[in-house]
């Protein structure tokens, strides 16, 4: 050795001196973890207990007969799942989310509770075997990283722990299972119980939809085995100290270091913080462990100067570093972990103290830039499987959204879900679930036993998500928590060094620890666009500013309510009966919304206000397709306005709008309710109308004052932009024409009152309403780079406050009258398509031109890439590529007006047929061309 490195080495050795970039031959190899292995992976066997006569010492004993168990294949997390999975996967029930399929093969459930539907009200078996590389004298430790419901834990027919232990959806528990695993075949045996929301922490659907009969029962996360010498390295993590300015940043590593002997033991621990770009810096200490205990080995800080900085998607780039760590004794490696981190650094404050929010609204800081946080309540797969490749659609689609980021309620992901999240810069705000045991309504009732499941899973969660900079705060739901659980919940996130903000409600409520939320809820039911606009009616009785929802605050989950899918999604989940009902009975309870019948209030199982208020704004349909497609325009409308109404807010310095989760995002199944696209990835009039509020560069019509709001959400300074607002009736005519020229805006910028375009009076019932649009065209470089166009009516909704706040949904004196839209003139489109290979899949374009002779609108023109046959024809049958997706969609075109739409999707997709794309308007025929060519109608 060099005398240079011979210093290097010793300086590496001492603790708490030096963090220097090492020469590539002094870095140990930490390429792949160490020791750590996941059970299962090969598959589980599960059965109810009703059919299993032994007990957990005979089915934990390897080699035990499971004929006529249900094999089971783990998902991408590495986990078997639910017993409904168990089930599915074993052909229980074909096309289980078809009509009410599910309710026929399980059962129904209409009420959170206790499992009372069989075979789900015995607890259930879950067993896999596991061959460790484990040698005599080497240390073996079983982790259960939580339990939908609770278990037993049985391993090669002894007893580990039981349920009184093994309790709650993310309580990891460590086992020391050294003295019964060994070489070879070993089983692991689980008996789960069935899970009681209401009793249990853990996990339920709430009222997002139907309620699976087992409860979720299952495995979610996937077990653990790490085997190891003496020294046992776990718990690996960086604390960030971040300048102000993040001019630098100070990373100290942490590793809990066990040693398993019943002597003390001296081991080497070391850390290399890799960045994206530049040389590694390792770490090392010499550390003294005594005997049977647990130690956190801290590393002297590593400054970065200049440091790589993570950003959200919209805002900047997302550069990840790499933390890799390594236990060995007398130079043998026994342990070593690997994970991802970002530097960023995320606050929270109070701005804007008003009538409405007399403490302030929550504003969110990322990196020292505030932002309006845009995203919408996110929902795993009903039976909670796992599906990466799914997640990575979902993500591409959100991020087409336009969207900042997720609320996870109570639904915390694998892993995978957080890295890729991470990678695609889209932010994930974690939390508690309502409405069950997390929420409970008095505190005498909870024992230590629930104080102590409490800590456990803020534990876990905290290791989970804490090194993920897409995870930017937490919190509880309607409620505060109560005094304890929030100290064991702040401790355990203390003790885990989960470092984000910490907010106490989703509603607008407080601790003395946390402070005011500066959040509130709702609505969740129809109210019309307009709505969104208010900024001054709120109820002073109810200081949680519940159903309060106008664009102001923080919204911490709010939307309209029901949304209709496209018609080729109804038909792949509602039968031909429940399709009838859908236009033909507004007050039947579909199964695809949720267990709620009736309407009004807190009833969400019926489009019953959805429907009444179509049936007043646009008219009565007459068919199946007449009602998709108001209802489409209808969602529209209204999910624009939510979106656009918080950014056209967010100036308000006096009572600003800071964040607006739309609830629901997406949805576990094919649903009715409450999403802005389907689960079979079909965009609807919803998604694009929240895609067009959430533009890069956009402009808004504001509802309120008629004025024109710019906004900027990329993550540059946009120059020389120009805005246009003309004014149309529905004949064509103009009635205005406005530009706004050399506008510069920089990022996350809103600028309000660039224009106020002329618009016919308002007028009042009876006298005859007038409709007429309004376009908006934002230019850069005399290149159109946003279009936005409203249908809007001279007797406006008015909206009765009285009898609105404190619902769900509002109460209307008067309905705007918009059914001069159904008497447009008939308008014709043509439209030219090409399609080439993109990425990992084909991209096709499509220009669509409106060559009507007569100067009226081409309104809601919708396009879809569809399989066809060699003639350029539509295949028979399914033919949409319900995940193709698109740039935008659901446009309005004038007479010699052209807009160019992009399509991505996988080339499987098409099954071998040749792409075409159809065009449908609400006032056009049916246009269909191939992937290269034309075609008019």
């Amino acid at each position: 050795m060099t005398r240079k490195l011979a210093v290097l080495a010793a300086l590496l050795l001492v603790p708490g001196v030096l963090s220097v970039a090492a020469p590539a031959s002094a870095q140990p190899d930490f390429a792949r973890p160490h020791g750590l292995t996941t059970i299962g992976l090969q598959g589980w066997q599960v059965l109810t207990t009703a059919s299993v006569k032994d007990g957990g010492d005979r089915v934990s004993t390897p080699g035990y007969a499971t004929r006529g168990w249900l094999p089971v294949k783990p998902d991408d997390a590495g986990a078997p799942g639910t017993e409904i999975n168990a089930l599915v996967q074993n052909g229980k029930c074909p096309d289980v989310f078809y009509s009410d399929n599910m309710r026929k093969c399980f059962g129904y459930v209409d009420k959170l509770g206790p499992v009372v539907t069989k075979p789900f009200s015995d607890p259930w078996w879950y067993r896999t075997d596991f061959a460790p590389e484990i040698r005599p004298g080497q240390h073996a430790k079983l982790t259960i990283p939580g339990i939908v419901g609770e278990g037993d834990v049985w391993v090669n027919g002894q007893l580990v722990a039981t349920k009184d232990v093994v309790s709650g959806a993310f309580a990891g528990h460590t086992f020391d299972v050294t003295k019964l695993v060994k070489p070879g075949r070993n089983t692991l045996a689980i008996k789960v119980y069935p899970n009681d929301p209401t009793k249990m922490y853990t996990l339920d659907q709430v009222d997002w939809g139907q309620i699976p009969p087992d409860n979720n029962t299952g495995i979610q996360f996937p077990p653990t085995l790490q085997v190891s010498d003496a020294l046992t390295g776990d718990n690996a993590h960086v604390v960030q100290d971040n300048a102000p300015d993040l001019s630098s940043s100070k990373l100290t590593v942490k590793v809990d270091v066990t040693n398993n002997a019943a002597t003390a033991r001296t081991g080497d621990v070391a850390a290399t913080i890799t960045p994206p770009a530049g040389a590694p810096v390792v770490v090392k200490q010499r550390v003294t462990i005594p005997a049977n205990t647990k130690r956190t080995v801290a590393f002297a800080p590593v400054k970065i100067v200049k440091p790589q900085v993570w950003w959200p998607y919209s805002m900047g780039g997302q550069p990840l570093y790499t933390l890799t760590t390594a236990v060995s004794q007398d130079g043998v490696l026994s342990t070593s972990s690997k994970s991802t981190f970002g530097i960023r650094t995320v606050t929270s404050r109070l701005v804007g103290k008003s009538a409405p929010l007399p403490e302030g609204a929550r504003q969110f800081t990322i990196n020292g830039k505030d932002f309006v946080f845009r995203g919408g309540g996110f929902a795993p797969d009903l039976f909670l499987r796992y599906d990466s490749a799914d997640t990575a659609h979902q993500i591409a689609l959100i991020k087409n959204l336009g969207l900042s980021g997720v609320r996870l309620e109570g639904h915390d992901m694998p892993p995978d879900f957080y890295d890729q999240a991470d990678r695609a810069g889209l932010l994930v705000i974690g939390g508690f679930l309502c409405c069950d045991a997390w929420q409970p309504e008095d505190a005498a009732t909870l024992t230590e036993r629930d104080y102590r499941i409490m800590h456990d899973s803020a534990y876990t969660i905290a290791q989970l998500e804490r090194n993920h900079p897409s995870v930017f705060n937490y919190g509880w739901s309607d409620n505060e928590p109560v005094p304890r659980q929030e100290s064991e919940t702040l401790k355990a996130f203390r003790e885990a060094d989960f470092q984000v903000p910490v907010i106490a409600s989703a509603e607008y409520k407080s601790t003395p620890t946390l402070g005011q939320s500066g959040e509130k809820e709702g609505p969740y039911d129809w109210v019309p666009p307009s709505y969104w606009y208010d900024s001054s009616h709120f109820d002073p009785e109810d200081s949680s500013r519940t159903n309060a929802g106008g664009a102001w605050g923080f919204a911490s989950e709010q939307s309209a309510g029901h949304t209709v899918p496209t018609l080729d999604s109804i038909k792949r989940f509602l039968s031909p009966a429940e399709q009838a009902k859908l236009w033909q009975d507004p007050a039947y309870n579909q199964y695809h919304a949720n267990f709620e019948p009736g309407h009004g209030g807190y009833a969400f199982g019926t489009l019953y206000t959805l429907d009444q208020s179509i049936a007043r704004r646009y008219g009565k349909w007459t068919s199946l397709k007449s009602y998709v497609d108001l209802a489409n325009i209808a969602n529209y409308e209204n999910t624009r306005s939510q979106f656009e109404a918080f950014l056209h807010h967010s100036t308000d310095r006096a009572n600003p709008a800071t964040g607006v989760v739309y609830w629901q995002l997406n949805k576990g199944w094919p649903t009715l309710l409450w999403s802005l696209y389907n689960d079979d990835g079909d965009q609807a009039g919803a998604y694009f109308g929240a895609q067009k509020a959430n533009k890069p560069l956009h402009a808004i019509y504001g509802y309120d004052d008629g004025s024109v709001t710019l906004d900027n959400l990329g993550a540059t300074t946009q120059s020389g932009l120009s805005v246009r607002a003309r004014v149309l009736d529905t004949a064509g005519k103009v009635l205005d024409d406005q530009t706004a020229s050399d506008i510069s805006l920089g990022s996350q910028g809103v600028r309000t009152g660039v224009l106020k375009p002329k618009v016919p009076a308002e007028t009042k019932a009876p006298a005859p309403a007038q409709v007429y649009f309004v376009e908006l065209q934002v230019s850069r470089g005399g290149q159109v780079v946003d279009r936005n166009v409203y249908w809007l009516s001279t007797q406006k909704d008015v909206v009765d406050w009285a009898k609105t706040l404190g619902n769900p949904q509002a109460t209307l004196s008067q309905y705007s009258n918009l059914q001069a839209l159904r008497n447009l003139p008939k308008s014709q489109v043509s439209a030219v398509a090409a399609t080439r290979p993109g990425g990992t899949g084909l991209v096709t374009t499509v220009t669509v031109t409106n060559t009507s002779k007569t100067p009226g609108a081409a309104f809601f023109l919708r396009a879809d890439v569809r399989r066809g046959t060699p003639d350029g024809r539509e295949a028979p049958g399914d033919n949409q590529l319900a995940n193709a997706t698109w740039d935008d969609n659901d446009i309005t075109l004038w007479p010699g007006q052209s807009q160019t739409l992009t399509v991505t999707y996988r080339a499987a997709d098409l099954r071998g047929a040749a792409p075409v794309v159809s065009v449908d308007g609400f006032n056009t025929g049916r246009v269909v061309v191939r992937g290269t060519g034309g075609a008019h109608a």
